[in-house]
């Protein structure tokens, strides 16, 4: 090989007079980090925040992480996790730069609509006991009225699958009903259930099961026949056909269905908590919105972006376990 394309992988990696590789991408992410240090303390701002400093200090912190990292973990075998993030870490640095800039620093975005970095990071650190106890009260609702859901249309949807008179009574069923947005029943259920709470939980629970039933009873449906001709052969009963032959067909079905399920279950939660639940983080958003705490509204935004992306990860790491063949099939 010629010594010019011999030296250019070296090159293009980046090497210090030592010899040790240098982490470009890492490098250009610590600058943007520290540029939003420097601007976050240095420029005048529109307004007076006082968590400015303390946001200037962390994403000094950060650049300075990110400085040291790229000196260590330049070499190929090194934090390859960390290195794959290097252009988003770069992106986000930039991203709160700009969005200092125009907010706090020049106005251009004004208050109270669109508040700065640092205000959104007081909520977190002054309203933390009203918005950790709204995410209890959304986890402790979502959690009882999506698994109801997910066990009721589970066991529905293998009993449409397996059962000619089950499909031939629920069918008709799950086409009127199944459709309709949960949310359209929320006149019906407050006025059915003796507390909102319950009806909330009812709500969240349809939301999540009519997707589960529809893909589980297509998962069963859809097996195989010749795995049941087989099971049969060998003096298979019907209890073992549904539990070791039906079901563990359907499972891929099963967990599109879950995935589905959870973020209808969500989306309908935060509706029902705005409107009828006294707690949670569809409350909390209806709270801020009702007294112009903008920065609260997007602090509740933020904690519900990743409460919902953390539930589905989990699904998908339980997925790779329970069918472990198809590992990597589908990607989140």
């Amino acid at each position: 090989m010629p010594p010019i394309l011999a030296a250019a992988p070296a090159a293009a990696e980046g090497t210090r007079t030592d010899g040790w590789p240098v982490w470009w991408t890492g490098l250009a992410a610590a600058t943007a980090w520290l540029a939003l240090a420097v601007a976050t303390a240095s420029l005048p701002e529109e307004h007076d925040f006082p968590f400015t400093l303390p946001f200037a200090a962390g994403a000094a912190a950060a650049g300075v992480a990110l400085v040291l990292a790229a000196l260590l973990a330049g070499r190929p075998d090194r934090a390859a996790g960390l290195r794959r993030r290097g252009p988003w870490l770069a992106a986000l640095g930039l991203g709160l730069l700009a969005w200092e800039l125009v907010t706090a620093k020049s106005g251009l975005l004004p208050m109270p609509f669109f508040p700065p970095p640092q205000a959104i990071l007081e909520v977190f650190v002054e309203d933390w006991p009203k918005l950790g106890g709204s995410i209890v009260a959304s986890l402790r609702l979502l959690a009882g009225g999506y698994l109801a859901g997910a066990v009721v249309g589970f066991a529905l949807g293998v009993a449409v699958g397996w059962s000619r008179a089950a499909a031939y009574w629920v069918h008709p069923v799950l086409r009127f009903v199944g459709p309709l947005p949960a949310t359209a029943w929320l006149p019906l259920a407050f006025f059915l259930f003796p507390s909102s709470s319950s009806a909330s939980t009812f709500l969240v629970g349809l939301a999540a099961g009519f997707p589960v039933t529809v893909l589980t009873w297509s998962g069963v449906a859809g097996a195989n026949r010749a795995y049941y001709d087989v099971a049969r052969t060998l003096g298979a009963s019907n209890r073992f056909l549904i539990l070791k032959v039906a079901i563990p067909a359907a499972l891929p079905h099963v967990f599109v269905g879950l995935f589905m399920g959870l973020g209808s279950a969500f989306a309908v939660l935060v509706v029902a908590e705005m409107l009828g639940v006294k707690a949670g983080l569809g409350w909390y958003l209806q709270w801020a919105q009702g007294w112009a705490a903008y920065a609260n509204l997007y602090a509740a935004l933020i904690v519900m972006a990743l409460m919902c992306s953390g539930l589905i990860t989990l699904l998908f790491r339980l997925r790779d376990r329970v069918l472990a063949w198809q590992k990597g099939l589908v990607q989140w």
